[in-house]
């Protein structure tokens, strides 16, 4: 629900003998980018000479920049949530700051605290959004058998909502995760942002349902939750986004839900883009729109 892929072919009609590589690997490539690649054919010539014959490189790079989303973790009762916090440039612990929670999709799941920024995190970046909007934006990473929100696994439909969410260990640990940074950061309570793209889209629902107070606005992209929610999810400005050609998520799950928050007199945003699949993400983020409404909304 995250992550493509795209071939990159160099060479063509060559003798030759292939190895496939299926280690993890990192490439730094032009300028000041980073991709993931996995895995890669090597080409053994003569005298060990190694050629390139195709990348599988995953659409979607983040900038070396990114690296200013410090390492950090949370821990409870066994447990580890790791995450990545970017702090305002000129970070005040006297002062206090808007807080954007960011949950990825099922594709950057794992324990590694890298994957979670491939979507996403760039956006935050920008100094002179930084200069105007100074925020501080924390980027949670799912385990890689867990998942944000919670599904019922026997439903035919592979999207099962169930109506009343409760046990959800990832949440406890994001919910966790949020006390932890209030109480030891300086964090504005009326400005506390959540959203997330697909599986992370599904896990807003879920913890804006679980917590229906304490955020002021909430985004989700190509996402879905049960419609029978929507009682707890009236509070919070929401804005709502779904291609209409997503062979991932169907668009039907984000206007079900559009619908549901609307008959609960809530507010809501919302956008349908014909032709767009499954990366919807990508017209949200180019939006000049979208941070603006973002940090305009307050409690």
């Amino acid at each position: 629900m995250g992550r493509k892929t795209r071939p990159l072919n160099f060479l063509n009609n060559i003798n030759k003998t292939a190895w496939n590589i299926n280690e993890f690997c990192l490439f730094d490539l032009n300028k000041n980018a980073l991709y993931f690649v996995k895995p890669f054919n090597l080409i053994f010539m003569k005298k060990n000479t190694l050629l390139l014959l195709t990348i599988c490189i995953f659409k979607g790079f983040f900038s070396l920049n990114a690296q200013e989303y410090k390492y950090a973790a949370f821990k409870k009762e066994g447990k580890t949530l790791p995450y990545r916090i970017l702090l305002p440039e000129d970070y005040d612990v006297e002062k206090k700051y808007p807080l954007v929670l960011f949950l990825h999709g099922s594709g950057e799941r794992g324990n590694d605290n890298e994957h979670q920024l491939v979507h996403g995190s760039s956006l935050f970046l920008d100094k002179d959004f930084r200069k105007q909007n100074p925020a501080i934006v924390v980027f949670p990473q799912c385990g890689a058998d867990d998942f944000w929100s919670t599904l019922d696994r026997d439903n035919p439909s592979g999207f099962g909502f169930v109506e009343k969410p409760k046990n959800n260990e990832m949440l406890k640990l994001v919910e966790g995760m949020l006390d932890d940074l209030i109480l030891n950061h300086g964090i504005d309570k009326k400005r506390i942002y959540v959203g997330g793209l697909s599986m992370g889209g599904m896990g807003t629902y879920e913890l804006v349902y679980r917590n229906p107070r304490k955020f002021a606005a909430a985004f989700a992209i190509c996402g879905g939750a049960n419609p029978k929610i929507a009682r707890k999810l009236r509070r919070p400005a929401w804005r709502i986004d779904h291609g209409e050609a997503d062979e991932v998520v169907p668009v039907e799950l984000s206007k079900k839900m559009v619908s549901a928050i609307l008959k609960k007199r809530g507010s809501v945003t919302y956008n349908w883009y014909p032709g767009v699949n499954h990366n919807s993400w990508d017209n949200v983020f180019a939006d000049s729109e979208f941070l603006p409404w973002l940090f305009a909304q307050k409690k």
